[in-house]
C-alpha cells in the first residue's frame, strides 16, 4: 500500500524531505507551504555558506549530518549544474587570547573529519588571504558557497518528476491525529475538513513551535527570532579576499559576529549581526508584529537568557544601531576593504530555539510519533545538512511506523 505523506514547509529541509520520500520510498507526497514560492524564509535569507563542520561537538547530530550533507549536496549540485564555489574559509585570531581558542576549534575540525583543516601563523594567513590580518588562523579549504534557493527549486523539480504535488499558498492551520492518520487543514480549504495522510513531517522553521502546538505538543523549545543584517559591497571589492574571513567564536557570546563572505553571484557581503527581531518574518525595518512580540515577552526562558547575556546585547546593539560600527567590525579582519560604498542587503531572521531555562538549543531536535515527525530545531548548518537531514528524518519516521 502506497504511503500517503505530507510535508509542511517549503524551505530547503522540507523540500529535501518531500523529495526523498517521493524518490527513494515511492510515497505519494504533498509538499505544503503558505508562501507562493519556495525558500521564502531562512533558506532565501542567508549567506549561502556550505559549512565544513568546524564548530560542532564531535558525535553530535550536527557534526554527523553536516559532513554527510556536504557530500550529498556536492553530488546534487553537480547533477543540476548549480553554482558551487569551494573558496575556502579562514577563522582569524586578532590576538593571543583568540589564538589559543583556535586549538580547540582545530581539534573539533579534526574529530569531525573536516578535509584539510589546518592551523597557520600570521605568515601562513597572508599566503592564503593576503588582505587579511591576524596573529593566527584556522584554514578550512573546502568550506564553500552555493545558491540555496536554486538547490531548493531543483529538489522540487525532482519531487514533482517523481509524482509529488507542490501546494504553495496553503498555510497549515490544523493538524489532528485521528488515530488512523493525520488530518491537515489549510487556509486554502476554507472551513472544509482537511486531507488525511498516513505520515506528516513538519519542517516549519520560524513557525515550528506553533505548528507543534497545533498537535497539542509543548511549545518549548520556543522559537525566539533574531535578525541578522547584511551589507553588500560594490562588485569591484569582491577580489579583495579569495574566500571567507571569519572571527574566532567567543564563548562569552551566543552568536558569532560579523564576517566577510563572498556569494556565488559575485558580490561580497558583510554580516550578519544578531539582534532580537520584533517579527518572525520581518525582513525589513517594519513595525513590530504584536503576536510575535508577545510570544517572546511572555516566555520566561527569554528573560533568563536576557539576564545572562547583557554583555552580548550591548555588543550586538552597536552593530544594530550603527552602520559605521557594523562595517568597521569587518575591517578589523580585512583592513583593505573599502566599505564606503556598502549598502544594506537582505536581512535574515534566525529561528532560534530556546529552552525554558534560557539556554539556546544548539543541536538539531526532531520529535514526534509514528504518524507525525516534527523538526523542532534545525539551526546552522541546517541548509548544508538538508539532504542528510532528509535521510535521517525519513528513516526515523519509517522506523517508528514499523515499530
Amino acid at each position: 500500500m502506497t504511503l500517503r505523506a505530507a510535508v509542511v514547509g517549503g524551505g530547503i529541509i522540507g523540500t529535501a524531505v518531500a523529495r526523498h520520500l517521493a524518490t527513494e520510498h515511492d510515497a505519494e507526497v504533498t509538499l505544503l507551504d503558505k508562501e507562493e514560492h519556495l525558500a521564502a524564509h531562512q533558506t532565501g535569507h542567508n549567506s549561502g555558506v556550505v559549512h565544513a563542520g568546524l564548530y560542532y561537538e564531535p558525535g553530535s547530530l550536527k557534526a554527523t549530518l553536516c559532513r554527510r550533507g556536504v557530500g550529498l549536496l556536492q553530488d546534487f549540485v553537480q547533477r543540476h549544474d548549480i553554482a558551487y564555489d569551494e573558496c575556502g574559509k579562514v577563522v582569524v585570531a586578532l590576538d593571543e587570547v583568540q589564538a589559543a581558542r583556535l586549538d580547540d576549534l582545530h581539534a573539533r575540525a579534526v574529530a569531525n573529519g573536516v578535509p584539510g583543516a589546518r592551523l597557520v601563523d600570521a605568515d601562513g594567513l597572508r599566503e592564503i588571504e593576503p588582505a587579511a590580518t591576524g596573529v593566527r588562523a584556522l584554514h578550512s579549504p573546502q568550506t564553500a558557497i552555493v545558491d540555496y534557493p536554486a538547490v531548493t527549486r531543483a529538489l522540487a523539480t525532482e519531487l514533482t518528476a517523481a509524482g509529488g504535488r507542490l501546494r504553495l499558498g496553503h498555510e497549515v492551520v490544523g493538524l489532528t491525529d485521528t488515530g488512523t492518520g493525520v488530518q491537515v487543514t489549510t487556509t486554502a480549504k476554507g472551513a472544509r475538513d482537511g486531507d488525511e495522510y498516513d505520515l506528516v513531517v513538519v519542517c516549519g522553521g520560524l513557525q515550528s513551535d506553533r505548528l507543534a502546538g497545533l498537535l497539542g505538543e509543548d511549545r518549548t523549545p520556543r522559537i525566539v527570532p533574531f535578525y541578522g543584517d547584511y551589507f553588500v559591497l560594490p562588485r569591484e571589492q569582491r577580489d579583495v579576499v579569495r574566500g571567507m574571513v571569519y572571527p574566532v567564536p567567543d564563548p562569552r557570546y551566543p552568536f558569532l559576529g560579523v564576517h566577510v563572505t563572498p556569494r556565488v553571484d559575485g558580490v561580497l557581503t558583510l554580516g550578519p549581526n544578531a539582534f532580537l527581531s520584533l517579527g518572525r518574518e520581518s525582513y525589513r525595518r517594519t513595525l513590530p508584529v504584536p503576536a510575535d512580540v508577545l510570544d517572546v515577552v511572555g516566555f520566561s526562558g527569554f528573560w533568563r537568557f536576557a539576564a545572562g547575556n547583557l554583555a552580548a546585547a550591548v555588543r550586538e546593539s552597536r552593530t544594530a544601531l550603527s552602520s559605521r560600527q557594523f562595517v568597521a567590525e569587518a575591517r578589523r579582519y580585512v583592513p583593505a576593504l573599502d566599505t564606503s560604498g556598502a549598502v544594506r542587503g537582505t536581512r535574515g531572521v534566525r529561528a532560534q530555539a530556546m529552552g525554558a531555562d534560557g539556554r539556546l538549543v544548539d543541536d538539531f531536535v526532531i520529535t514526534g510519533t509514528d504518524r507525525v515527525v516534527l523538526v523542532r530545531n534545525a539551526p546552522s548548518p541546517g541548509a548544508t545538512s538538508a539532504l542528510a537531514i532528509a535521510e535521517h528524518v525519513v528513516a526515523e519516521a519509517l522506523a517508528r511506523r514499523a515499530a
